[in-house]
């Protein structure tokens, strides 16, 4: 793959996870005050659940932005699209579809 698409599709994976995950932050806080007004027992065991399942979220998304970095410097070292286990190239159909992979398929499945 170009280095330039590698590039621009790394800025645009990079935009969306960090607009997910500032989407996220911004719905916690409201729904954090939304919860001190109302005030309800069931409100608060409701909004402990979503915190959890947020966090969880939080806690993939800061994962993905992780990997993309790790993409970024195989990117500007010159072995952006080769697996990192074993070096062979990642196909540009994968490179499109996940920007930031690091395996194969076949390795990312265990098959080899």
């Amino acid at each position: 793959m170009d280095d330039n698409r590698a590039q621009n599709l790394l800025s645009i994976e990079r935009a969306r996870v960090e607009e997910l995950l500032s989407d996220l932050r911004r719905n916690r806080r409201a729904e954090r005050l939304a919860t001190g007004e109302q005030g309800d027992m069931s409100d608060s065991t409701e909004s402990f659940v979503a915190e959890g399942t947020d966090d969880a979220i939080a806690n993939g998304m800061a994962r993905r932005l992780e990997a993309i970095g790790r993409a970024e410097l195989r990117l500007a070292a010159g072995t952006y699209g080769h697996s990192v286990q074993s070096g062979v190239p990642i196909p540009d159909e994968r490179l499109e579809a996940d920007p930031a992979a690091e395996l194969t398929v076949d390795e990312a499945l265990g098959l080899t």
